[in-house]
């Protein structure tokens, strides 16, 4: 027998003018006008006389709203084109074929501007309190694949490394004392076939002078992968006064220190269950054996961990099968705490997943590498303002974007007006509503929550 509630009775219709999707993207709205970032583009922002050159701070703020709520292509910020969506977000919504003019219109160098955008945004945002200030400040260099499946889109056309074609960006990701602060402190879009190292030198340097001038006064480190593995980027490091933790590549010189390890110097891990795993460290001469020659070489202390290789269940297990992670520093201090703190470097990846598939990086849009640069620049802002609004205002830490999205930035609401003044009704019974409250007085202290009920 079918009961009379089932979903198949009810009649739709699309007649309410006053309904808003994702109304919840009124809290990054507010703090995005805090740090007056549609302003900042604006000013920084100078297309010349491109066809898409006008209003540039409302055109990426639609982009970056789209995103944050869930749109990963230029085509879904037309759900932001609801009735009021302009009173919520404070800025004009333009059409999704504007928005693809507006990226078209960039070209390489004009894509370099959004870097003084991001770089003065993250200085205000850290001087709501959310920077290290004195503090310490790691910072993660990674890279990642941003697959394409088309044969025209430029710096894409050949294949990576990986044998997929597509394109290849450099990521610089904060972690501060330890705990990952997920803030996206710069980012390079490169061609797919850009070997792993290309740049990163540069990139490096960029990155330090960037969180330096935006407030980073404590001690810096700069953890990376293999793909880091340079003279130059050592340099560049010593260079800017800030200390290393590079995965080292297994090269012979490498292999040669690690047999050279006597068996006493391990030491077993204690979270290891069983001692599987063991740590010891040497001192080595970092790229001796490169075309610079010794005269560039680089003393290091080289810490590695070995694992106990898991045999098939039913064979002996042999001893002695071990697979080798070493990794080389300046820094000082216990081999286990640094080996711990080197191995933290893998949280980098859940950033870089929430960014293609929480936000928009996983879908390029443009067949011009400019646009896409743009839009690599465009998700950096979104990504680190949903952080920033949980950071500042939300109170359950670590929060994802897809969590920050789900409960708070995907409420629906009916933007209504009474004795001239306008209202925003909200859900009687949302489970986050005492939450979005408080979050929307932290971060417009200077005034109470009235546009709510």
């Amino acid at each position: 027998m079918a009961s009379s509630h089932t979903s198949q009775r009810l009649r739709v219709s699309f007649d309410e003018p006053r309904l808003i999707p994702n109304a919840g993207l009124l809290l990054p709205a507010i703090l995005a006008q805090r740090l007056d970032l549609g302003r900042l583009i604006d000013e920084q922002v100078d297309l010349g006389k491109a066809v898409g050159r006008a209003h540039p701070g409302a055109k990426a703020m639609t982009l970056i709203a789209s995103q944050l709520a869930g749109g990963d292509c230029i085509s879904q910020a037309d759900s932001l084109r609801a009735a009021g969506m302009e009173e919520v977000l404070g800025h004009r919504i333009f059409a999704p074929s504007t928005l693809g003019t507006f990226l078209r219109s960039f070209t390489y160098g004009h894509s370099r501007q959004l870097e003084k955008v991001s770089e003065l945004a993250l200085s205000r945002a850290w001087q709501l309190g959310l920077g290290p200030g004195d503090g310490p400040l790691t910072i993660d260099l990674d890279s990642t694949i941003c697959e394409t499946y088309g044969v025209q889109k430029q710096g894409a056309q050949r294949r990576t490394y990986a044998k997929v074609r597509g394109y290849h960006p450099f990521l610089a990701i904060g972690a501060g004392s330890g705990v990952e602060s997920g803030e996206i402190l710069h980012w390079s879009l490169r061609g797919g076939r850009a070997s792993p190292h290309r740049g990163a030198a540069r990139f490096c340097t960029e990155t330090l002078k960037r969180v330096r001038r935006a407030g980073a006064r404590g001690a810096l480190v700069v953890r990376g992968d293999s793909g880091f593995y340079s003279a130059e980027l050592v340099r560049a490091c010593r260079a800017q006064g800030v200390q290393f933790s590079i995965t080292a590549r297994q090269y012979g010189s490498v292999v040669k220190a690690l047999a050279e390890i006597p068996e006493a110097a391990w030491s077993p891990i204690p979270w290891a269950p069983g001692g599987s795993a063991e740590v010891a460290e040497t001192d080595y001469l970092a790229f001796a054996n490169s075309h610079h020659g010794k005269a560039q070489a680089v003393a290091t202390r080289l810490i590695v961990r070995r694992d106990q290789k898991q045999q098939p269940k039913g064979q002996l297990q042999l001893p002695g099968l071990y697979d080798y992670h070493a990794f080389i520093t300046d820094r000082t201090g216990p081999v286990l705490e640094l080996e711990a703190e080197h191995r933290g470097h893998a949280v980098v990846e859940n950033q870089i997943r929430e960014l293609k598939y929480d936000l928009a990086l996983n879908h390029l849009p443009s067949g011009r590498f400019a646009a896409n640069a743009v839009w690599l620049a465009l998700t950096a802002l979104a990504h680190n303002l949903a952080h920033w609004v949980a950071q500042l205002a939300l109170e359950r830490q670590p929060l994802t974007v897809k969590t920050v999205r789900r409960c708070f930035f995907s409420v629906p609401g009916r933007l209504v007006r009474s004795g001239r003044r306008r209202r925003l009704r909200l859900p009687s019974y949302w489970p986050w509503a005492r939450q979005f409250l408080r979050a929307l007085e932290r971060l417009r202290p200077q005034r109470s929550a009235q546009l709510l009920t």
